[in-house]
């Protein structure tokens, strides 16, 4: 390809609205230009990366026994009726009619789609097990979309399931899919860590999130990993275990006293003369619009993820001042933010209160707590005696760094991770309720065994230049970069240069080298900078220095320059390019 030729329009500036390095990146060498909010033209030089990324998954979802096929991008509303998904979705799901009023939806999943195809075609247990993929558009109508290609709206996924007659033919193809996933990633040059993680609105019993380690902004969620083993969990998954501290107060009597002005933890702390561990926080969560209350030792925070699984929600955030103030108001109580405990709420808006106490409170004794009194609070008190223990206790506790691996005890380490894939054991969570059944050897009718495996083929790509970039620009892995080298004559009026630099274009084309040759009657300046910018993996420059039989071979990983001969310089390219292959 000539550069004169190609569909490029490089920026001198970062766009405005841009917030990482990859949207940034993208935009200004001339790969993404944004449509709408969350939506993006992926240019030529951006469509060949995706395709190779894509082309990798392919073969390595072939090579683990997968079938590809293509479903449809709209979805009839019946089908997520019967899953039970189509009222608790959420907003991200984008609805839409036809011209005869039909219900339908912009697939941001394919889990209905592909268990009504098994439904049809599975009907026995010789048919099985089975591992259908795609490779598709989605479409999930983010609040805030940001991030360009890490959190649009419309994204580009491969989205995998598996059906098995057995929760034992299920984990052995859940891990045939982690050793696949582990493959692609390596492949695209990315160093990623399989993670624990919440299934969200997939479901499932358990599910793994491959995260591309990165400590740009770019990293979407805290990855809590132990150096000493194997434990990687994300932060609405990660456990610990705390170290031993005071969790017995001093007041050994259970009385309230008036503590004045004690709106925070801190505060209450300070005036009472006791460490935060021997205090009960009382939370109020609004969880799909109903009032939870969440219970947690006062020197720790509330994942919200882990709470909201606890109770079987889908939305979650915390009450406002005013719904707090109009709580305590409904069950006869005026008290505000810093005072409010368990004792004595019963409902809000006509719904009950929800409370849901952590695994840290269980053993504390002595401790003191919230009681609903403005400038009081309840301190000696106990469980079962002051105050009734709810019927859910569990682990709803946010992990910070430096507590104790639940593996080896070892301190853990946290760090900012992309979620480039995931992988989910479903169990009959949607061939249940669709009736989709095969016959067993025994003759009786049993649900699939389901597992579903996706991956973020545009978010692979912005990942990849999260991982691989400088102050100039983005520096590809070969293996998924839009072109593999660039040759550069310096000056195009220079019989010499150029005829050097066709000749090792024309060397490269022809052992398989995607090559560009940059042909523009431009100052070397601009060349250089576009080169760099766009991320040629390898860079030759043909200047005067031909004249001795050299060009400059740069490699764009390391900027590591260096003289050579222009067939050395080819040599070098095609060998690397093969290794590849």
């Amino acid at each position: 390809m000539k550069m004169s030729k190609l569909f490029v329009q490089t920026l001198r500036e970062f766009p405005s609205d841009a917030e990482v390095i990859s949207h940034k990146m993208l935009v200004r060498a001339g790969y993404i230009r944004k449509l709408t909010s969350g939506v993006y033209n992926y240019l030529p030089l951006m469509w060949r990366v995706l395709k190779k990324v894509e082309n990798i998954v392919r073969e390595e979802m072939d090579k683990a026994g997968a079938q590809e096929l293509l479903m449809p991008f709209v979805q009839p509303k019946e089908l997520w009726e019967e899953s039970g998904r189509w009222e608790v979705y959420g907003k991200e799901l984008m609805r839409l009619k036809d011209r005869h009023n039909r219900e339908m939806c912009l697939g941001p999943t394919h889990e209905e789609i592909i268990t009504s195809i098994a439904r049809d075609g599975l009907k026995s247990y010789k048919q099985l097990p089975v591992n259908l993929y795609q490779i598709q558009s989605k479409f999930r109508d983010e609040v805030r979309p940001r991030f360009g290609l890490l959190r649009g709206r419309e994204f580009i996924m491969k989205d995998a399931y598996s059906f098995d007659t057995s929760e034992e033919g299920l984990k052995k193809e859940y891990e045939n899919m982690a050793k696949a996933y582990s493959r692609i990633f390596k492949r695209c040059g990315l160093n990623t860590k399989m993670v624990q993680s919440d299934s969200g609105a997939i479901g499932g019993s358990v599910s793994h999130e491959f995260m591309v380690i990165t400590d740009t902004d770019a990293g979407e969620n805290d990855v809590f990993y132990c150096d000493s083993c194997d434990y990687a969990a994300n932060s609405n998954h990660a456990i610990s275990n705390l170290p031993e501290t005071d969790i017995v107060g001093k007041y050994e009597k259970a009385e309230i006293i008036n503590t004045p002005n004690t709106h925070s933890i801190e505060e209450l702390s300070d005036f009472l003369k006791i460490p935060s561990t021997i205090i009960v926080k009382t939370l109020v969560y609004i969880v799909d619009k109903k009032p939870v209350l969440a219970l947690i030792r006062a020197d720790k925070q509330v994942e919200e993820t882990k709470l909201m699984n606890a109770v079987g929600g889908v939305d979650i955030r915390i009450a406002t001042a005013g719904e707090i103030e109009e709580m305590m108001g409904a069950n006869g109580f005026d008290a505000a933010k810093g005072f409010i405990g368990p004792n004595g709420l019963k409902e809000y808006n006509g719904y009950p209160v929800t409370v849901v106490a952590d695994n840290t409170v269980k053993e504390m004794k002595n401790f003191v707590i919230g009681i609903n009194q403005e400038d009081k609070h309840g301190v000696g008190y106990n469980w079962g005696s002051e105050v009734e223990l709810p019927e859910v206790v569990t682990d709803i506790r946010l992990v910070e760094a430096g507590e104790l691996c639940p593996q080896c005890g070892k301190p853990l380490k946290v760090t900012r991770g992309i979620e480039v894939g995931n992988i989910f054991q479903l169990g009959t969570k949607y061939s249940k309720p669709m009736n989709a059944v095969f016959t067993d050897i025994d003759g009786k009718t049993k649900p699939y065994v389901m597992g579903c495996y996706g991956i973020g083929i545009s978010r692979t790509a912005a990942a990849a230049v999260e991982a691989h970039y400088d102050e100039f620009g983005i520096k590809w892995p070969l293996a998924i970069a839009p072109y593999h080298a660039i040759v550069i004559p310096v000056s195009t009026k220079d019989e010499l240069q150029m005829k050097v630099a066709n000749d090792i274009y024309v060397t490269l084309k022809k052992h398989g080298v995607e090559a560009v040759i940059d042909d523009r009657d431009e100052r070397p300046g601009v060349k250089f900078k576009d080169a760099e910018l766009i991320g040629f993996p390898y860079i030759i420059t043909v200047g005067k220095s031909i004249n001795e039989g050299l060009v400059e071979f740069k490699i764009r990983e390391t900027n590591e320059k260096s003289q050579m001969k222009p067939e050395d310089a080819a040599e070098i390219v095609v060998t690397a390019v093969h290794n590849i292959k």
